[in-house]
């Protein structure tokens, strides 16, 4: 009955979405939706209003969705399975893109949107936007895995930044012995089961010279050096090299704790760049970035369109204005969101850092390999499964689910699926 009843509400929500197509001459009313912007200083409540401003005849009514990503996907998954057509633009993270388009869930952009315009964005947010040869939404803001050091007590050792995750290891070990300070951790990161925790090994993976996904579709085509990869971040919790706390931190947990002085390395995002060297920051001057061994992961969101929009030419209007170099300083500037445009980022590292970032598998069935990956990595880093146990339940569950050799680097569609077996557990 419950079914039913979420059923019917789903289609009486799609109903009413549902209308004819808009006369020529009627006012277009958008609805963008995306996630809050970060801290105090939302630069798109000025945006919109310069947007309607140059757009007579267009308004834009702005609805923000929690910060939680799980809670956002879930929001635009049932809605637009609905097909309903409550919103028109929408923010989506890097991940979901070929999700919604092998959905059907939004418009193609390929013919707005020529190569020369793409040219403008860094390829790998390009990439990830792209599925089956189309694409399906712009670059908006981007994101890399970056590396976070204390100059300070490199300098004092006389160690230059890690370039592997040996050495890695091994400095932040040699800085915490000479230092005899206990509430001083070598490398802090983000362990907790979730998808940062996948983020994390996906960097360890490439850093070993392995991947997540092989060219034929395979999972972890090398299962030795995967296992390595998980057994480094197992060891550094094992070895001290890491605080314990970790296997339940986040990016806000581990940066805290790094921000207060209390370990040498950190993994993270750029947002926490301005937030260390902020006046109240007892590590002010004293932080250094450098890339990750092995290339970080490349987030971010990117602006794509529902298709069940009654107005696809304004929405697509919109999409553009956002994404152009203006609006995208503007939101650098107010809450440092990067722009995913190379002539809109200075020289220096953090340039060099976002030039190779690397995105996840670029999948529709990204966020089941997800899920299904968090709590076989968490158990390997806790210790409750050796690293090859770990990877093998992981494979097994995912060869189940999903696809074979034959269906070449992506998942097959839902009709390709493999049927439940008894016994077997209904997959959502």
């Amino acid at each position: 009955m419950a079914r039913r009843l979420i059923a019917l509400a789903l289609l009486l929500l799609a109903a009413a979405g549902c209308g004819n197509a808009p006369r020529a001459d009627e006012p277009a009313r958008l609805v963008f939706r995306h996630s809050r912007m970060p801290g105090e200083r939302d630069p798109l409540p000025a945006l919109l209003r310069e947007f309607e401003r140059r757009h007579p005849g267009i308004t834009v009514t702005r609805e923000s969705l929690p910060w939680t990503a799980d809670v956002q996907h879930q929001f635009y998954v049932i809605n637009l399975e609905a097909r309903a057509s409550g919103f028109d633009v929408l923010m989506l993270d890097v991940i979901w893109v070929p999700e919604f388009a092998r959905a059907g869930w939004l418009l193609d952009l390929s013919d707005r949107w020529p190569g020369t315009a793409r040219a403008e964005h860094f390829r790998s947010t390009v990439h990830a936007a792209t599925e089956d040869g189309r694409v399906w939404a712009v670059p908006w803001v981007t994101n890399v895995g970056l590396l976070y050091y204390r100059r300070d007590l490199l300098a004092r050792h006389g160690l230059a930044p890690p370039r592997t995750e040996a050495e890695l290891a091994a400095h932040a070990s040699l800085i915490r012995d000479r230092e005899r300070d206990p509430k001083l951790a070598g490398f802090v990161w983000q362990g907790k089961q979730y998808e940062g925790l996948v983020v994390n090994v996906l960097e360890s993976l490439w850093a070993a010279g392995t991947d997540l996904l092989g060219a034929d579709g395979a999972l972890f085509p090398d299962p030795a050096r995967a296992a390595a990869a998980l057994r480094w971040r197992r060891d550094l919790v094992r070895s001290g090299a890491s605080p314990s706390l970790v296997t339940a931190a986040d990016e806000e947990i581990s940066r805290r704790e790094f921000g207060s002085g209390r370990a040498v390395f950190l993994r993270n995002w750029p947002y926490a760049i301005d937030l260390f060297e902020s006046p109240e920051s007892p590590l002010r001057g004293r932080v250094g970035i450098a890339p990750l061994p092995g290339g970080g992961a490349l987030g971010g969101a990117h602006l794509g369109i529902n298709r069940g929009t009654r107005h696809p030419d304004a929405a697509w209007r919109l999409v553009e204005f956002l994404t152009q170099p203006d609006a995208q300083r503007a939101i650098a500037g107010a809450v440092g969101l990067h722009p995913t445009r190379p002539s809109l980022h200075a020289g220096g590292v953090l340039r060099e850092i976002f030039d190779t970032a690397r995105p996840r598998p670029v999948t529709p069935w990204y966020q089941t390999i997800s899920a299904t990956l968090q709590p076989e990595f968490s158990a390997a880093i806790l210790g409750v499964k050796s690293p090859e146990r770990a990877l093998e339940d992981a494979r097994h569950r995912l060869d189940y689910f999903t696809w074979g050799p034959r269906h070449g680097p992506q998942t097959p569609r839902r009709s390709d699926r493999p049927r439940r077996s008894r016994g077997r557990p209904r997959r959502r």
